[in-house]
């Protein structure tokens, strides 16, 4: 069965990162002498790759870098990023319109009752009352919000937008207070969702009700949010003993590549 190599498809495109430790041992495990020069043990992958490392020191100060579960963790959170922005964007364009629309209500008003008697020989021909139909009478609703509340309604859009932006960012960055923030805000408008849903049953509404129930879970069950699966110090441990510089100085011996083994560029 074929399993994606996310540490080695992540150093295909961004590169090996290596690290000399000035630990003695440790370097020596990490290192390589060959026929074509130096080569450093990849912290991500674990190939070997030629040319001088990319940092030096003790080994505790090397780059926690994302590798294994870690690295496909963070490859979800991007897609929930990518997410987020998308409908913080589609969430401005709503309020923009809905600012657009308070101040130009009568005329949009005038415009939507001429017009909608083109559509009535069709309607009529097929017995459908368009006068009363539940889409009509919904948008005439709109028609009697005072300008107030409709600038209510798009400054709410505005800042619902900004927050799921900025969980976006967060998100992307792997940023933990982004991880709190997107559980309670996803969280807080479930019942909302719920509620829609309730109200008019639609396709689009049912994938997104579950991908965000899916979100919640998954973050504060991976992330060990809010002190689950032992909480912060579980979370921090589990990052640091993915870290291949603390796995090599744990193992102790490793067996030492020979000068002819295989290198990456």
């Amino acid at each position: 069965m074929f399993k994606r190599d996310w540490d080695r498809r992540t150093c295909a495109k961004r590169g090996h990162v290596t690290y000399a430790p000035t630990e003695p041992e440790l370097a020596a495990r990490l290192h390589a002498t060959t026929a074509v020069g130096d080569a450093w043990r990849c912290l991500r992958c674990g190939d070997f790759a030629l040319g001088a490392p990319h940092g030096s020191g003790p080994a505790q100060d090397a780059p926690l870098v994302p590798r294994g579960k870690a690295l496909r963790d963070l490859f979800i959170l991007r897609f929930l990023a990518v997410e987020r922005v998308l409908r913080g964007i589609l969430i401005l364009i709503v309020a923009w319109a809905v600012w657009k629309f308070s101040n130009s209500q009568d005329a949009v008003h005038r415009i939507f009752d001429e017009n909608l008697t083109v559509f009535k020989p069709v309607t009529d021909h097929f017995h459908w009352d368009l006068e009363h139909s539940p889409i009509v009478d919904t948008i005439r609703k709109t028609f009697d919000y005072k300008k107030n509340t409709l600038l209510i309604v798009a400054g709410a859009l505005v800042a619902y937008a900004l927050i799921e932006i900025v969980e976006a960012v967060g998100l992307w960055l792997g940023k933990r207070w982004a991880e709190y923030l997107t559980v309670v805000a996803t969280a807080a408008f479930l019942p909302l969702e719920g509620y829609e849903l309730h109200e008019h049953v639609s396709v689009v509404k049912i994938c997104t009700l579950l991908l965000n129930i899916a979100a919640v879970l998954w973050i504060m069950l991976s992330k060990r949010l809010f002190g689950l699966r032992g909480g912060v110090v579980a979370f921090e441990a589990e990052r640091h003993s993915a870290s291949l510089l603390e796995v090599e100085q744990a193992a102790g011996t490793l067996p030492h590549p020979s000068a002819g083994a295989h290198t990456r560029a």
